[in-house]
């Protein structure tokens, strides 16, 4: 934001609060299947908050020891759920901040983060369901039809949801650098 200088002491914090917070929200989604995409969403909200001053370096080692934290403190057990966010979900916030700092074409930026999004749903179909959706009804006609052309399903629906999801992260973004802002000026 500003040109200020903040004391080593206070990035710590900052950064150690983030990953914190984001650490207990993703535990959260872990222990309850039906709050994952929540907890996903409010520990990638917690993340941001070291971007808000322009700590980079704190929020990468904030959402390394959260992806860390997560796996020695449960998430080791269900790790397919922690994969995508630790392929997309946890980096988009400290990559969407790199892309405003470097200045980076909006568009050809959109369209890379799309693509990672796109793979990381792919790498989540592949792992989560075997490659197969459905299981055992996978021989139903609807289920062959979906595993048939489940990349156009995930390139095509995933670049369009991706698209709706990066405006509301860089909304989310601006919201919490106006409450971080109200912290410490």
């Amino acid at each position: 934001m500003s040109g200020k200088k903040y004391p080593r002491s206070f990035e710590i914090a900052l950064s150690a609060i983030s990953c914190a917070v984001a650490v207990i929200f993703l535990l959260l989604g872990f222990w309850s299947d039906v709050l994952l995409a929540t907890g996903y969403l409010l520990g990638v909200i917690a993340l941001m908050v070291p971007l808000s001053k322009q700590f980079f370096r704190g929020a990468a080692l904030a959402y390394i020891a959260t992806c860390i934290l997560a796996v020695i403190l449960g998430a080791a057990a269900k790790f397919w759920d922690l994969v995508p966010f630790i392929m997309f979900f946890g980096l988009h916030p400290l990559i969407n901040a790199l892309q405003i700092r470097f200045k980076v074409n909006r568009w050809i930026a959109l369209a890379v983060k799309a693509v990672w999004f796109d793979f990381t749903l792919w790498v989540a179909y592949i792992l989560v369901f075997n490659g197969i959706l459905g299981g055992a009804q996978a021989e139903s006609e609807f289920f062959a039809f979906v595993n048939k052309y489940i990349l156009v399903f995930i390139f095509v629906g995933g670049s369009l949801i991706f698209i709706a999801y990066d405006y509301l992260i860089f909304t989310c973004q601006i919201m919490v650098n106006k409450l971080v802002y109200r912290i410490r000026k």
